[in-house]
C-alpha cells in the first residue's frame, strides 16, 4: 500500500468529519494516537476537549448554546487494561466494558451500529492500541446509506512499522448528505518527533472554518509517562 502524507490528505479535504490516526513514532519508541473533530453546525462547533483521569471528553464551550448533546458529548479517549481506546462516539464506553470483560474491540462492537443521524448515518469509527503497540481500527457504516443494513470492518496491525500510521475518518468528503468513508484506512507517514509537532502539523492541515478540536498522544512502549497535546479552536489558543 502506498504511504501517503497526512497533511496533504487533510488539506485536500474540507470536511473529513471526525478522524482517528494510530501508528508508531519515527524512532519506534512510542505508539501514537490522534483524534480530531470538525463541525458545520453551531451545535457541533460549540465544543472543546478536556482531560479526564484516563483520557479526554468533549464538553460544551458555551453551555447556553448547546441544543442537543446526543452524539456530540462523549469520551473519545479512555484507557482499559493497558489499552488505549479512541472513538468518535459513546462506543468508547462499549469497548471499555468489553475489554474489561475480556472481549476484543470487534466483539464489543457487535452490539453497536452506525449513528442514527439520517440522512448521513455517520459511521462509528474506533481504534485500540494494545500495551505492545499493536493496534486495530474499526468502522461500522450503513450499506450505501441504507439504514436497514450495517457493514462492519476491522483492520489489525501487528508489529507496526516505525514512522508509519493508519488514518480513518467518518466522511469521504463534504456533501449533503455526507458520504461515508470508503476503503481501507489510509497508510500515512509519521515523521513528527513528538506530540507537539504532530499536533501542529495536523491542526494546520485541517480546514480552518470547520476544525473544532484535536488530541494527540505519544505512548512510550517502555511503560514511561504518556505525552499529550490538546488544541481547541474555542479556547482562543488556535
Amino acid at each position: 500500500m502506498h504511504t501517503q502524507d497526512i497533511s496533504s490528505l487533510l488539506s485536500e479535504n474540507t470536511y473529513p468529519g471526525r478522524g482517528i490516526l494510530l501508528g508508531r513514532s519515527a524512532d519506534g519508541h512510542c505508539a501514537v494516537a490522534a483524534y480530531f473533530i470538525m463541525g458545520r453546525s453551531e451545535n457541533s462547533r460549540n465544543r472543546v476537549f478536556i482531560e479526564t483521569e484516563d483520557g479526554i471528553r468533549t464538553q460544551a464551550f458555551d453551555p447556553t448554546k448547546m441544543t442537543d448533546p446526543s452524539l456530540i458529548i462523549y469520551a473519545p479517549v479512555r484507557s482499559a487494561r493497558g489499552h488505549t481506546i479512541v472513538t468518535n462516539g459513546d462506543q468508547t464506553d462499549t469497548i471499555y466494558d468489553g475489554l474489561t470483560a475480556g472481549q476484543s474491540m470487534a466483539q464489543a462492537l457487535e452490539t453497536r451500529t452506525f449513528e442514527p443521524d439520517a440522512p448521513n448515518y455517520t459511521p462509528r469509527i474506533s481504534g485500540v492500541i494494545t500495551p505492545t503497540g499493536d493496534y486495530a481500527l474499526s468502522i461500522l457504516k450503513s450499506a450505501d446509506g441504507d439504514p436497514a443494513s450495517c457493514r462492519r470492518y476491522t483492520y489489525s496491525y501487528e508489529n507496526p512499522i516505525a514512522g508509519q500510521g493508519h488514518f480513518i475518518h467518518t466522511y469521504l468528503r463534504d456533501g449533503n448528505p455526507l458520504p461515508s468513508f470508503e476503503g481501507e484506512p489510509r497508510q500515512v507517514a509519521l515523521t513528527a518527533p513528538d506530540p507537539t509537532a504532530l499536533a501542529a502539523a495536523l491542526w494546520d492541515s485541517l480546514n480552518a472554518e470547520n476544525r473544532v478540536s484535536l488530541f494527540v498522544r505519544y505512548i512510550p512502549l517502555d511503560g514511561g509517562a504518556c505525552k499529550s497535546v490538546i488544541i481547541n479552536k474555542n479556547n482562543g489558543k488556535a
